[in-house]
């Protein structure tokens, strides 16, 4: 059981792909709020440098924030970032930011006259957040994720938030890049932490990955998605009759086996063409398709879309 939990976490943190859009560092002095809207398809990271903060969320409530914490919200959406919880809050995109170079802003707000010491630093990041063919895990995920439930069970973390304070405080050379990048990867960790802890208590997609047998089976499709795939291979995958591996399948996944090969091969097709430059043939190649034409009429069928539409956005 434990082997075949570790072998999709593989698979899962392959096919992560988590990278920053833009970026910005506050420095603001109490009172003040500040509104996100951030859509759906994108992730947000917060770090506290120098707290405490307020995090306000529709649906998972207020969260006290401390110097040193960090959250990511892995489906963005609507929150607030407050000095208090009785505060008025801006709208991001209507607050005044100075670029220091590409995809990083600094937020200064301290009026003279109020004292330096209570002012709050936040290192801010907007995110793509794919997980690849592993991408339904992210509609399970808690509205919020909280680094400070990762400390004790992964110490190394530790070092990355001292990094990212001192980064922040002392506003040093190449400051923006280092802040960026330990954003990047302190995101990965808390996304590592949820999945190595079970990731809470959720069924469907993940109890299926978490069924021994049934876990096996999709693992091997994910490691070979460009395998003749049918009913009845998979069911040998599993060691069971194909009525009796199509049934527990639906149940667990709520589409059909063939129907889910498909769904990953055309989000793999998507990020290999889009992020790796990979040809078209080559993509159908690798998918198993046994020709170009073929590959761009099941993308098609699935995702209303030619291949080629990905590298013309219209």
């Amino acid at each position: 059981m434990e082997s075949a939990s570790n072998e999709w976490i593989s698979e899962l943190l392959l096919g992560m792909r988590l990278s920053g859009l833009d970026y910005r560092r506050f420095q603001m002095a109490p009172p003040f709020g500040i509104r996100f809207d951030i859509q759906s398809s994108c992730a947000q990271f917060h770090f506290i440098a120098q707290g405490p903060v307020f995090l306000n969320t529709p649906d998972a409530g207020v969260l006290r924030l401390e110097s040193g914490d960090a959250v990511l919200l892995p489906r963005g959406g609507h929150h607030q970032l407050l000095s208090s919880q009785d505060v008025k809050c801006r709208d991001i995109n209507g607050i005044e930011t100075i670029p220091l170079c590409e995809a990083f802003s600094c937020v200064t707000d301290c009026p003279d006259g109020t004292c330096r010491s209570r002012d709050v630093r936040i290192f801010s990041g907007r995110m793509t957040f794919d997980l690849g063919g592993m991408h339904p895990l992210i509609s399970l995920m808690p509205r919020v994720m909280h680094v400070g439930t990762l400390l004790a069970r992964y110490p190394e973390v530790l070092p990355m938030l001292e990094a990212m304070e001192r980064e922040s405080r002392l506003e040093r050379v190449g400051a923006a890049g280092i802040l960026a990048r330990l954003a990047d990867v302190v995101a990965a960790c808390i996304v590592r932490g949820w999945v190595e802890c079970g990731c809470g208590d959720v069924g469907g997609w993940l109890a299926a990955l978490r069924d021994p047998r049934l876990g096996a089976v999709i693992a091997a499709v994910h490691r070979e998605p460009g395998r003749d795939w049918s009913v009845a291979s998979m069911a040998a995958e599993m060691g069971s009759s194909r009525s009796v591996f199509a049934q527990r399948f639906r149940e667990a996944l709520g589409i059909s086996p063939l129907n889910y090969v498909t769904q990953l091969r055309m989000r793999l097709a998507s990020q290999w063409i889009t992020e790796k430059d990979m040809s078209i043939d080559q993509v159908a190649w690798q998918l198993g398709y046994g020709s170009q034409a073929a590959f761009s009429r099941a993308f098609k069928r699935a995702t209303g879309k030619t291949p080629g539409s990905l590298r013309h956005p219209a």
